[in-house]
């Protein structure tokens, strides 16, 4: 029977024994990272070495490496990281999987024609994203997880020519990648740097802001597990071509165990089978580690059921239920039965957070078995108490850890070193010297014994006592390949000594040649990269008609008309607009009358697109899109088509604008203006713009960033209701909530015209004193963010007005009026902790 194509299967190592355990199981490629620049820095990355040695294992079996490059880069990382891909690539990786746009462009010019895929950190959600992608020169781009399958198809029907990679497993992030903030902000711990601290996986409250009334408890943002497997022939049919495992951080047994599984499921699909796989199939991928699992949202938004609520971390099976304690011995009702080895987790019936009590059971009897299941009694260690009716959780089946390492036992364990091929050929007769001539890696050694040859009287040179003696290269980088001896007159004898001492010399010769020759290539590779990074940076286009007319911008982004006027009296230059932020909308017709109300005033009227924009929300959008008003946007692909049409657009922080090169992408895109990142430094925000002396860039300098874009609602599911249906929610009884979490710090969450929560930061950012450097550095247009019902719109527009008057009139002392109102409700953000 003739076998249907599908999709590639890629899966996750974050060690060599994970390579081995997914090569072994079916997978096509794996992703790895290396020592550095990737967006894992726990544990999760080979050497150098051992991506060698992966690349040979792939190689070997006709499956392909790919590095994540995926974090993004500062100005002072990018000569050592392109150095650094360059040994990755020397080493045999077939592709890099990168999130900088700016990066994307130096490797193509560092190392051109290399495969380049776009990690799913840059927040490709819809079909103008996607052609930014291709347009870069990208050849495969990973989705966001939250994409439908409609999305999929409208984005492939768009961008044919682009390849599509999705998610199919594993941990959920509850923000779009690319778009938290959040962890970053608390801890200095970067998601887009590779050092996440899940935020998400806290326990928090959700309540009214405005009378303090609880409205849920939980892990109230802490994504279920995902598991496609009801969705794998749809996906297919949908146009992508690679199904994506997540786990670089999970244990080889893990990697075994899903890749086999989902291989088999491929492999049904491949002969014609679409039925989703039974749940027996299923169960050893919750049993080797899960949170629970979800479709995501391949078939459709999904609710409640999207979060753990009760539990952050692996959870395992839950199996049934304590009956009793008696003595020594727990008697539990369970669906399958528990064997020595496992590991076992109990847990109260009004528990939250996971299994309260656990260990290893060392022994276990079966008392009965029925149709209700196995009795067993399970001997516990001493001090262990577990109530009746509480909960029977296997967290690990040890049977199922023995198949998986069993599974890829038979493959290479070991580190093997790369040997170079070294070709021989030997010369001479007797009453001459021997000569050799030793070939490797395009080097070509000639070295003669001390010693001339004599006519042998008992032992003579042969082929298999000189390959022996040449071919004794021990620890050295070398093998013998050929040995040619039809040169070398027959009946000849040298010493032994002598043999060694020749294939010593040839060595040394050979290893400093080699040296030499990496040096060079080191220095030429330098030289390219030094040239690719001093690339003349592009102009920023011609600035808006509708410029103010100060020498500075101080835009005010608000949510509602009554802020935008006040923020327009207390000294503004421009207003941003956000008529997305929350529930109901303005009316698009009040939005023109403020704009020409705020231009009789000198003030220009910006509009905010949100960052998120899926197929099915462009209509929506577009009437805004149509009034013809200058944007702000940080969807990179809203940028481009935008400017395409002639529009004045200002990339905004969303854009994750982290090095120059970046910037001229974002310039050549169309970009009028661009603000940089939220988690640079002063000094980095300086190294950024200065190719520019500061021109068209934008500072975040007050305000609440958005921590996460989160398409789950925290406010439906605190009622069980359906998203996108229940605006009375948002609308009428609950117009302002929050999330607490467990150190006191709540984080208000603006549901969106499209039903998506936008969690802002728990206090502003307030950046007045670092704005003396800043303006030293030529960066004049700054962003005050009010996106908080209550915010001091007036007070903090006038005090940075103030500053900045007092800077452009070269006044001595700046006086920060805005620090002295705020008290010690603020953060310094970014502008002094790098992250």
């Amino acid at each position: 029977m003739t076998r249907l194509p599908v999709p590639e299967l890629l899966a996750p190592a974050g060690s060599l024994d994970a390579v081995r355990a997914a090569l072994a199981n079916g997978a096509d490629a794996v992703y790895l990272g290396a020592e550095r620049f990737n967006a894992r820095d726990e544990g999760a990355q080979l050497t150098l070495a051992e991506v060698g040695e992966a690349c040979r294992l792939a190689h070997e079996r006709g499956r392909r490496i790919y590095l994540t490059f995926n974090i993004l880069f500062k100005p002072d990382e990018l000569a050592d990281a392109l150095l650094f891909l360059g040994e990755a690539i020397d080493l045999g990786i077939d592709a890099a999987i990168v999130q900088d746009i700016g990066v994307v462009r130096l490797i193509q010019r560092v190392y051109p024609g290399f495969e380049i895929h776009g990690s799913t950190q840059m927040t490709v959600h819809d079909a103008s994203g996607a052609r930014v992608m291709r347009s870069l020169g990208i050849e495969r781009v990973v989705l966001a997880r939250e994409n439908t399958l409609g999305d999929i198809r409208a984005i492939h029907a768009a961008v044919p020519e682009l390849g599509l990679e999705t998610f199919v497993h594993g941990a959920l992030c509850i923000s779009y990648s690319g778009q938290c903030y959040m962890s970053g902000m608390i801890s200095e711990r970067s998601a887009n740097r590779g050092s996440c601290a899940q935020s998400c996986r806290k326990d928090y409250v959700l309540d009214d802001a405005t009378n303090h009334v609880e409205l849920d408890r939980g892990f109230l943002i802490s994504a279920k597990d995902l598991a496609a497997t009801d969705h794998l022939a749809d996906i297919a049919d949908a146009g992508v071509g690679c199904l994506k495992v997540e786990g670089r951080k999970k244990r080889p047994e893990y990697v075994a165990t899903v890749t086999h599984g989902y291989r088999t499921f491929l492999d049904r699909l491949a002969d014609g089978d679409r039925t989703a796989p039974p749940s027996t199939d299923v169960e050893p991928l919750a049993q080797i580690y899960s949170r629970g699992f979800t479709g995501g949202m391949y078939g459709g938004r999904a609710g409640r059921d999207y979060v753990t609520r009760s539990h952050p971390d692996n959870r395992g099976r839950e199996l049934g239920t304590v009956l009793r304690h008696d003595g020594r011995e727990i008697i539990v009702q369970v669906s399958a039965p528990l064997l020595v080895g496992d590991g076992v987790g109990f847990e109260a019936p009004d528990a939250r957070g996971g299994a309260s009590v656990g260990f290893t059971i060392e022994e276990v009897r079966t008392l009965a078995r029925d149709g209700e299941g196995i009795r067993q009694a399970i001997v516990v260690p001493a001090r262990i108490s577990v109530g009746d009716g509480w909960r029977v959780v296997r967290s690990s089946e040890a049977a199922l850890l023995e198949r998986a390492r069993a599974s890829y036992a038979a493959l290479p364990a070991d580190l093997r070193a790369r040997k170079t091929r070294v070709d021989v050929r030997l010369f001479g007769s007797a009453g001459g010297p021997l000569k050799a001539v030793f070939l490797a890696d395009g080097e070509t050694v000639t070295v003669r014994t001390e010693i001339n040859l004599a006519p042998a009287s008992k032992r003579a040179l042969d082929s298999s006592s000189l390959r022996e003696q040449l071919g004794r290269l021990g620890e050295t980088p070398f093998v013998l390949g050929g040995l040619e001896t039809g040169a070398l007159a027959p009946g000849q004898f040298l010493p032994i000594s002598e043999l060694n001492h020749l294939r010593q010399q040839a060595v040394d010769e050979l290893l400093q040649r080699r040296d030499w020759a990496r040096q060079a290539k080191v220095a030429d590779r330098r030289a390219l990269i030094d040239t690719a990074l001093a690339v003349q940076h592009p102009e920023p286009p011609v600035e808006s008609s509708e410029a103010v007319a100060t020498p500075f911008d101080l835009v005010a982004s608000v949510f509602t008309l009554d802020d935008a006027r006040t923020a327009a009296a207390a000294g503004a230059t421009t207003v941003v607009l956000d008529p997305f932020l929350r529930h109901p909308m303005p009316p698009v017709t009040r939005v023109k009358a403020l704009a020409e109300e705020l231009r009789a005033q000198g003030v220009v009227l910006r509009l905010r697109t949100p960052t998120i924009v899926r197929p099915d929300e462009r209509r929506t959008i577009q009437k805004w899109l149509d009034v013809g008003l200058p944007m702000v946007s940080g969807h990179v692909g809203l940028v481009a088509e935008l400017a395409r049409e002639g529009r004045d657009v200002v990339a905004d922080y969303a854009v994750n604008c982290f090095n120059q090169h970046t910037a001229a992408e974002l310039f050549r895109l169309g970009a009028r203006r661009i603000m940089l990142s939220l988690e640079l430094t002063t000094d980095e925000m300086l190294a950024v713009s200065a190719p520019w002396e500061g021109t068209s860039f934008d500072v975040f300098l007050y305000g609440r960033p958005e921590g996460m874009t989160i398409e789950h609602c925290v406010l439906s599911a605190a009622f069980d209701r359906t998203p996108t249906t229940c605006r009375d929610l948002c609308v009428q009884k609950h117009t302002n909530v929050q999330l607490t979490d467990p150190a006191g710090y709540a984080f208000a969450v603006a549901t969106d015209s499209a039903c998506r929560n936008r969690l802002l930061h728990s206090r502003p950012v307030e950046g007045g004193e670092f704005l003396p450097k800043l303006w030293r550095g030529g960066l004049r247009n700054y962003h005050l963010v009010f996106n908080v019902v209550g915010d001091p719109v007036a007070q903090v527009v006038s005090g940075y007005r103030a500053m900045l008057e007092q800077l452009a009139n070269e006044e001595r002392n700046v006086t920060n009026g805005v620090r002295t109102a705020l008290g010690t409700a603020f953060t310094r953000g970014h502008f002094a902790r790098a992250v």
